[in-house]
Order: C-alpha cells, then sequence, then structure tokens
C-alpha cells in the first residue's frame, strides 16, 4: 500500500477541509481563540498531508507542535460548548435560523475539526512522541492571548471587538473577576495538556497490547508456523 491509499493520509485531508471550511463560511476575525486556534491546525495538517506524500510516511512531522495544536483545538471546542453555548446542542441552528452559514460554520470550528483532532491523536501516528516537559511550552500561547487582549484594551480603548470573551470582560464585575477568571482557565488547560500526552501514552499500550494479542492469534491459526 502506497501512503496514497492510507487512511491516515485521507483524515487528515478531512480535517484541513473541516477547518478550511469552518474559516471560509465564517466571518469572524483573528481577535477570537477559535479562529487562531483552527488557523494553526490548518497550518499544521496542511504541512502534515504534504509531509506525508513527500515522505511516503503514515508519521506527522514534528509531534510536538501535533500535541500543541490538538491542545489548542481541544480547549477552544470545551470552552466554547460548555463556557459560552452551556452544553446547549449545535444541531437545531444547522437546519433552521437565518445564520445557518454562521452556525455552519461555528459547527466545523467548534465541534468537527476538533473532534477529528482528537481521532487523530488517539489513534495515528506517530505516537509516544508527547513529554510532560511539552505542557508548559504549550501553554504559552492561550496564556500569551489572553495577555495580549488585556495589554490591547489598556492600551488602546477603542479597539474593535475589546472583549472576545466575557471571561475578559472587566466593565462589570473588576479585574478581580478576569484574573480569577484566567487563573481558573490555567489550572483548566494544565490538566486538559496532562490529559492530551496521557492519552498519547495510553493509546500507544493499548495500540502495543491489540498487536500482541492479534500476533498471538495469527501463531496459533492452524498451518501457520
Amino acid at each position: 500500500m502506497t501512503v496514497r491509499t492510507r487512511p491516515a493520509l485521507w483524515w487528515r485531508m478531512g480535517i484541513v477541509l473541516s477547518a478550511g471550511l469552518g474559516l471560509s463560511l465564517g466571518t469572524a476575525s483573528l481577535v477570537y481563540f477559535t479562529v487562531q486556534s483552527n488557523v494553526i491546525v490548518l497550518g499544521y495538517f496542511i504541512g502534515a498531508v504534504y509531509w506525508m506524500l513527500k515522505r511516503g510516511t503514515v508519521d506527522a512531522p514534528a509531534p510536538r507542535l501535533r500535541g500543541a495544536a490538538t491542545l489548542y483545538i481541544l480547549i477552544t471546542g470545551l470552552v466554547s460548548h460548555i463556557l459560552l453555548q452551556h452544553g446547549a446542542s449545535p444541531l437545531p441552528g444547522l437546519v433552521s435560523g437565518p445564520d445557518r452559514l454562521a452556525n455552519w460554520s461555528s459547527f466545523f470550528l467548534h465541534y468537527v475539526t476538533p473532534v477529528m483532532v482528537l481521532i487523530d491523536w488517539l489513534v495515528l501516528k506517530p505516537r509516544n512522541a508527547a513529554a510532560w516537559k511539552d505542557i508548559p511550552l504549550w501553554l504559552t500561547f492561550p496564556l500569551g492571548y489572553a495577555a495580549i487582549v488585556l495589554a490591547r484594551n489598556a492600551l488602546f480603548a477603542d479597539f474593535p471587538t475589546p472583549y472576545p470573551y466575557f471571561f475578559f470582560d472587566p466593565t462589570e464585575r473588576g479585574y478581580g473577576y478576569v484574573w480569577g477568571q484566567i487563573a481558573q482557565l490555567t489550572v483548566e488547560f494544565v490538566l486538559l495538556g496532562l490529559l492530551v500526552v496521557g492519552l498519547d501514552r495510553l493509546g500507544t499500550k493499548v495500540a502495543a497490547k491489540v498487536s500482541a494479542r492479534v500476533a498471538a492469534k495469527v501463531a496459533e491459526t492452524p498451518g501457520r508456523s
């Protein structure tokens, strides 16, 4: 089998399609973490597809960057679904209402792409490539994003979309509330980073056990030596 016929290549092309559709169908600006994380995923997986075709391999390149992209897109999906949408289903907006195009964009950006990237992380190669020490490095982007938002609003009072998300807005509850939200999110992102690395390690162990069982059954099959 050539790499062109391997499911890994087509799955990653699907991720490129999902992120590309989400970004192209919507009108949200780059000030949103959602857009930035999907741009990172789009860029990484375009590069991964190119690498796979050029090298003839099913292994994605730059596994630490892959882990970072996975963490960022999971943050996007979870924050949107839990904090912004309060667990509401995104499906009704896809078939009715005046903003169906925007709803489809949001669906790809917040649901389809994060789920596809998570499955990629759990199932496809390379495995066991992330390290616990990568987590602080990964977190510099979301923490840097928060710092830029707050600094920009302090320096430019008339900046459009000053508070992309409600937890950055100090106008009603003050900066104590904002810093408290950032601290809480930081702890949650650390735990999510630990989960991302842990799932990579778990996937490696599960794959090894499955391979060992398959090999044992093949060896036990009559007519095989």
